[in-house]
């Protein structure tokens, strides 16, 4: 902040949001910038938003703004808000997130919309997250559905940690984390599922958004694979049938341009009613099919 800046949170916020401005460049939002820092300076006062509209011009005390301006720096520097604050939003629940976790994004909302739909309220359906990363799908699907019993794995023990952690933060006990490691159904091994759902890694291996903004900082192992992005998930494509119940689901997260590609693996595994589905924004984003009953 300038020496000559009133120290107060409007001030802090006004500043802040202009250097995030200035480094994001002209395609950046005003609305975006000023949230990005409320959001720093709400997590150093550890104070809900409404605070902001009572204290705007109260004092702000050296060592709290000491700590936003630290944030901010990281922040600059291009490190995901999520990760500098250890939260983000998702469905209906707060969650915790760091290095080990993909940050849980609107779009993966649309997955956890179709699982829902394929899902009786019925005690006893069972289902399968496959790379839970933070618990994102798992706990979203568990907080509509009480009655499921929910396996969700992952390969990196401290995302299952994570994943742990917010499932107990949300009273959330009808989810059962196991580790997996480069075999996508080992945890699986001796279950049949009513419906198995992932959002695995799909970008290609050498694509330039992996070297651009968020995706920098989240672990590559949960964003990349293979040359066409798809090795992931024609091993989940092909193991899937042998875990699924007759006429049970897989739906599988995806990029853009992926769905006529997926449909075609699903099809070739014998999957039948096999769709894509857009997101909000109109873009394809997962593609389904149900195993033949």
């Amino acid at each position: 902040m300038h020496a000559d800046s009133d120290p107060s949170p409007r001030a802090w916020l006004a500043d802040a949001a202009c250097r995030l401005l200035a480094a994001a460049g002209p395609a950046a939002e005003v609305a975006d910038a000023r949230h990005e820092a409320e959001r720093l300076l709400l997590h150093v006062l550890q104070r809900p938003r409404s605070w902001l509209f009572a204290h705007a011009t109260d004092p702000l005390p050296a060592t709290d703004r000491a700590a936003a301006e630290a944030l901010l720096r990281r922040r600059l520097a291009g490190e995901p808000v999520a990760y500098l604050t250890g939260r983000r939003g998702f469905w209906t629940l707060d969650l915790e997130v760091d290095a080990t976790t993909l940050i849980p994004r609107p779009e993966t909302e649309r997955l956890v919309e179709l699982v829902l739909q394929r899902l009786p309220q019925d005690p006893g359906v069972q289902v399968a997250d496959l790379g839970t990363g933070s618990g994102a799908i798992a706990l979203a699907v568990a907080s509509e559905r009480p009655h499921a019993q929910i396996l969700a794995s992952d390969a990196s023990a401290g995302a299952l940690a994570v994943a742990a952690r917010n499932a107990a933060r949300h009273g959330l006990g009808n989810v059962r984390f196991v580790h997996g490691g480069a075999d996508w159904f080992a945890p699986l091994q001796g279950q049949r599922f009513h419906l198995i759902a992932s959002n695995p890694p799909y970008i290609a291996d050498e694509d330039v958004h992996l070297r651009q903004g968020d995706l920098r900082f989240e672990p590559a192992t949960a964003l990349a694979s293979g040359p066409d992005g798809l090795d992931d998930i024609r091993r989940i494509v092909a193991g899937a049938p042998a875990y699924l119940h007759a006429a049970g689901w897989l739906l599988l997260e995806h990029g853009w341009d992926q769905g006529a590609a997926i449909r075609a693996l699903l099809v070739q595994a014998g999957f039948d009613a096999v769709s894509t589905e857009q997101d909000l924004e109109q873009r394809d984003r997962v593609t389904l099919g149900r195993r033949p009953a």
